[in-house]
């Protein structure tokens, strides 16, 4: 039972359910229940913190590469473009709880998936599929496509999706349109509509709560100066995956140091994380030909070097 009332923002039941299931085999397909935006993730212990990057955290774990996501929700209250990862494509399907999906519905749903699919032969990139716990919605509508696209028995397409979600579905008559409802027609699933959006979030947003922020020995973690230039980054092996501000922004000829923070390590780092590594990050922050010679000093990681 979820321990949040509606006003917290937070999905009646959410925390019921697995944040992220296995791909169907088979498929590109990948159920999850929705992520939420960096707002509603405080009001959360850190264990059932759930957003779109610790979703691409979870596949990342697993060897997976995530191209689209399909948000079946029918709100937008959880979650923007401005919170989703420039890597990724998104649509939006609005679509109502607890009532069958209309055909117009899931012609869309198709047209989504076969455009992606078309545009993405080449590579393995999967589509991940979400209504608010990746569940009823959400099943629906990969079994219809499954059963009318793909051509599979609705009874394997329903068990393939309750053994890779981790949970089944739960809705009567959802069942009981895949399993004994008529096939919906296919035709003008070759169209393009609608469009795919891009994520527009560059890099990994920091919570400043005191809770949220890396657990380094505070002999090791350095005060910077006020007057000192501070660069953000999130670092994945063996290069870095964004940096604040852009790499590359020439600093003023005055500046004579300057400071990175590491925010986030990803888990395939190496811990320590490597001093070329961060010796790459300066050279693609300093671009400067003039000025004095510049000093810099890292922060928040474990053994970083003092100066380089």
């Amino acid at each position: 039972m979820s321990r949040y009332n509606k006003k917290s923002g937070i999905p009646d039941r959410w925390l019921d359910y697995n944040a992220v299931g296995q791909r169907l085999q088979g498929t590109r397909f990948i159920a999850f229940k929705v992520p939420l935006k960096q707002h509603l993730n405080r009001q959360l212990p850190p264990a059932d913190v759930f957003g779109p990057w610790e979703l691409l955290d979870a596949l990342n774990r697993e060897n997976l590469e995530l191209g689209l996501i399909i948000d079946l929700t029918y709100t937008k209250r959880y979650y923007s473009l401005q919170d989703l990862p420039e890597s990724l494509l998104f649509v939006k399907i609005s679509t109502a709880g607890h009532e069958v999906p209309s055909d117009n519905t899931i012609l869309c749903f198709k047209r989504t998936v076969h455009r992606f699919l078309r545009d993405n032969a080449e590579n393995d990139k999967l589509i991940g599929v979400h209504c608010t716990h990746g569940l009823n919605r959400t099943g629906y509508l990969i079994c219809r496509y499954l059963i009318d696209v793909d051509g599979m028995d609705p009874k394997e397409a329903v068990e393939l999706f309750n053994s890779s979600r981790g949970h089944d579905i739960e809705r009567k008559n959802y069942l009981e349109d895949l399993q004994r409802g008529p096939k919906r027609s296919n035709e003008g699933m070759e169209e393009s509509d609608p469009e795919p959006q891009r994520g527009c979030a560059v890099c990994r947003p920091c919570d400043d709560s005191e809770e949220r922020q890396p657990r380094f020995s505070s002999s090791r973690y350095h005060r910077v100066p006020s007057a000192t230039p501070t660069f953000f980054v999130s670092v994945s092996s063996p290069v870095p995956l964004c940096l604040l501000p852009p790499a590359g922004l020439p600093l003023p000829e005055e500046t004579t140091t300057a400071h990175i923070t590491v925010l986030h390590v990803m888990p395939s780092s190496p811990a320590p994380c490597s001093r070329l590594l961060f010796i790459h990050l300066w050279e693609l922050l300093s671009t400067r030909t003039n000025g004095p010679p510049l000093t810099m000093t890292v922060s928040g990681v474990e053994d970083p070097p003092a100066q380089i």
